[in-house]
C-alpha cells in the first residue's frame, strides 16, 4: 500500500492553518501544521517531508526568509507560497527564492490541491521515478519524451546535438521550476567542473537558438538571476 504524501504547513494565522490541516488531510494527505519558523526546522530534522505548504507574510521570520534559508542549508522538498499580496513581483521573488510554485490568497481550495499534485508529481519525476519519466512535457511546438530522451516538433522527430539534449532533459526533468546552474552542469557534465564554468550558458544560449521563436526574449527557457534556469512547460497526457 502506498503512503500517503507528507505536507508540512507552516502559516501564523491559527483559524487558515487549522482549515488548510483538515482540508489538505481529508484529500489524502498526511499533513503537519505548524505556527512559526522554529517548529517548522524541528519537524524537518526529525523526519522528511514531501512538501511545504508557506505562507509569506509572518512574523518575526518572513516567508521569503524562511524559503531562502532552508534552500541555502539544502532543503530540497516543495515549497508552494501562499500571500495575500497580488503584486506580480512578489512571484518573481518568490520563485527566485527558492519556492517551486506561487497562489494568491484567497484561492479556491480544489486549485491549491491540484498545484500540490503537480509538484509532487514534478518531485518525483525530478527523481527519476519510473512511473513519471516515461511522460511527456509540451512547449510551444515542441514535445520532449522524457524516457527515451527524444524531442518531436510538431510531432515528428526532430533531432539536436547531445549536449542540448541532456540540458533540455534536465531541465524539464524539473517543468516549472529553476534549476540551479551547479545542478545543471553536474547532469551534464558531471560532478567534476569548476564553479566558475561558463559552458552551461552557452549551451542555454544554442538551446534557445533551437527552440526559441525570438532566443532574445525567451518563452520557455527563462533565466532565473541568482538561481540558473527554468523551462516553462506543460505535463502532456
Amino acid at each position: 500500500m502506498d503512503t500517503l504524501p507528507k505536507i508540512i504547513v507552516l502559516d501564523d494565522e491559527a483559524e487558515l492553518r487549522n482549515m488548510l490541516q483538515r482540508f489538505l488531510g481529508s484529500q489524502g494527505f498526511e499533513v503537519r501544521a505548524v505556527a512559526d519558523s522554529q517548529r517548522l526546522d524541528r519537524y524537518l530534522q526529525r523526519e522528511p517531508y514531501d512538501l511545504l505548504v508557506l505562507d509569506l507574510m509572518m512574523e518575526p521570520e518572513d516567508g521569503l526568509s524562511v524559503c531562502r534559508r532552508l534552500r541555502a542549508e539544502g532543503h530540497t522538498l516543495p515549497i508552494l507560497m501562499l500571500t495575500a499580496k497580488g503584486d506580480p513581483v512578489d512571484k518573481v521573488i518568490g520563485l527566485e527564492t527558492g519556492a517551486d510554485d506561487y497562489l494568491a490568497k484567497p484561492f479556491l481550495p480544489g486549485e491549491l490541491v491540484a498545484r500540490i499534485k503537480a509538484l509532487l508529481r514534478r518531485q518525483k519525476m525530478a527523481s527519476g521515478d519510473p512511473t513519471l519519466t516515461s511522460q511527456s512535457i509540451r512547449f510551444g511546438e515542441f514535445r520532449l519524451d522524457l524516457g527515451r530522451q527524444q524531442l518531436f516538433r510538431n510531432d515528428t522527430p526532430f533531432e539536436i546535438h547531445s549536449a542540448q539534449m541532456q540540458l533540455l532533459t534536465a531541465l524539464g526533468s524539473s517543468p516549472n521550476r529553476a534549476v540551479s546552474r551547479d545542478n545543471l552542469i553536474a547532469r551534464t557534465r558531471g560532478r567534476e567542473h569548476d564553479a566558475l564554468d561558463r559552458s552551461i550558458d552557452v549551451q542555454v544560449l544554442r538551446l534557445r537558438q533551437i527552440v526559441e521563436a525570438d532566443p532574445s526574449k525567451p518563452r520557455f527557457i527563462k533565466t532565473v538571476w541568482g538561481v540558473g534556469y527554468m523551462l516553462l512547460a506543460d505535463i502532456a497526457s
